[in-house]
């Protein structure tokens, strides 16, 4: 006559071991967004320790307060459901951190680009006017630009501060810049270069010169360094990011912040331990692929 009960038993623990792995499966993408990334050779380690962190806490729950497991679960569900419809960290932010954690351990590298090479005879030409017009079209103290700046920096990603920090605030400005530049030319005779104000206030129109002034400029007025790179008929900027450990975070969080994009690499150019990834126009992402490698200056700022 005991069949029945110990039957019952068994399947109610099989039952608290399904919820219990349910709700590690969101909980783990969560805490993660508060640990920041932490490396072992070239293995990421932050979210697998979320994951043991979160089957920590459940098996507490579980121990002492299995009682208050279901009704646990329920709000979680619920107010993933509610950040999924009001677009903040629900469903599809936890399959983007899971499918990141897979693309950093196994996927996406850098790649380093050829180191760029310069036209010995540029600075004895007329193009040296050129540089010097590029420079100073550039301004970060601006109003208008300061404004731009802070206010697009915040735009995306603002979640993840806590985890990735500063560098979040560059990537949302690049991101607002690249998906609302539009690309105009300027006139076959004359080649004009419009300073980010002009850029913010007809629109955010112009050509690859008016899109590296803006870039740079916007960029410098959150504290980010750049450089402009002039090639034959193209401009484009180039973000510093730092040493081969900085540049790892900023690898990081480009894959895992841009996972809408199709990344097969991060595209960067390296001297001297020092690190710059492309900016440009035509890159979907941060580090998207160069358009070219010879250069006639490296403009910086």
């Amino acid at each position: 006559m005991n069949y029945p009960e110990d039957k019952y038993g068994s399947t109610k623990k099989w039952l608290l071991v399904i919820i219990s792995a349910l709700t590690v499966l969101p909980l783990a993408p969560l805490i993660n967004r508060y640990i920041p990334p932490i490396m072992i050779g070239n293995w990421n380690l932050d979210l697998t320790i979320s994951i043991a962190v979160a089957a920590v806490l459940t098996w507490l729950i579980l121990r002492l307060f299995r009682f208050l497991l279901i009704p646990a679960v329920a709000l979680l569900v619920l107010v993933l459901l509610y950040n999924q419809l009001t677009n903040g960290y629900g469903f599809k932010s936890i399959m983007s951190d899971y499918k990141t954690m897979v693309e950093q351990n196994w996927g996406r590298k850098g790649q380093k680009e050829t180191d760029l090479i310069l036209n010995p005879g540029f600075f004895e030409g007329p193009l040296t006017k050129t540089v010097k017009a590029l420079q100073s079209k550039v301004d970060s103290q601006d109003s208008i630009v300061r404004n731009f700046s802070v206010q697009h920096s915040l735009e995306f990603f603002d979640d993840y501060h806590t985890k990735y920090g500063p560098i979040v605030r560059q990537l949302s400005l690049f991101k607002y810049i690249n998906a609302n530049f539009k690309y105009v030319s300027d006139s076959q005779r004359d080649e004009y270069f419009a300073t980010a104000r002009e850029t913010i206030l007809n629109g955010m129109g112009g050509d690859c010169d008016d899109h590296t002034i803006l870039m740079t400029s916007a960029l410098k007025a959150i504290g980010g360094h750049c450089r402009m790179v002039l090639t034959e008929g193209h401009l484009y900027p180039e973000l510093y990011v730092g040493d081969d450990k900085a540049f790892e975070r900023m690898q990081q969080a480009i894959i895992h912040l841009f996972s809408d994009q199709p990344i097969e690499n991060i595209f960067y150019h390296e001297q001297d331990g020092q690190y710059w990834i492309n900016l440009d126009y035509t890159a979907k992402y941060p580090g998207g692929p160069y358009l070219s490698e010879k250069a006639f200056a490296i403009i910086d700022l």
